[in-house]
């Protein structure tokens, strides 16, 4: 009785499918090819990101047959790489205090100078908060609304 505690019996191995081998040696392979390329004869190291280019690599391979665009490991091995945060412009603070200014000194409340220049009445207000992204066309018909330059060298001048 105190031998068949001890000893372990297996049922089944199970062996790997023929598919499996093929794309784990391809794996290899590709994987081998890339370290060729990548390493010169020297055996230096000419690629920082050596893993996210060999993912780029399989994903482009594996999903060749897919309905898939783009490879999300492609996508995210740009964004590791971007350095510079990404931001828009926003109205600078002296013309959004102008475009105040010369509203409340025609008398006139957002709503009424958004009705003159055909656009909305939250418009108005990004411009006067400085939360807009700044938009030409929308600056030139508040100028044309309350009679005076906004932008250049002759700001707050009358047109």
């Amino acid at each position: 009785m105190s031998d068949d505690w001890e000893s372990v019996t297996y049922l089944r191995k199970k062996t790997p499918k023929k598919s499996d081998l093929k794309t784990k040696k391809l794996k290899y392979s590709m994987f081998n090819m890339f370290l060729k390329v990548i390493m010169g004869d020297s055996g230096e190291r000419l690629h920082n990101n050596v893993a996210t280019s060999i993912t780029c690599l399989e994903a482009s391979y594996f999903a060749a047959g897919s309905n898939k665009q783009r490879s999300s490991a492609r996508d995210t091995a740009k964004l590791d790489r971007e350095t510079e945060e990404l931001h828009h412009d926003r109205v600078e603070h002296d013309l959004a205090k102008m475009i105040q200014s010369l509203r409340l000194a025609k008398k006139m409340t957002q709503k009424d100078l958004a009705q003159k220049i055909n656009e909305k009445p939250n418009i108005i207000t990004e411009y006067e908060t400085g939360k807009a992204i700044p938009n030409n066309q929308i600056i030139g018909k508040i100028e044309r609304a309350l009679g005076a330059k906004l932008r250049g060298r002759d700001k707050g001048k009358p047109l």
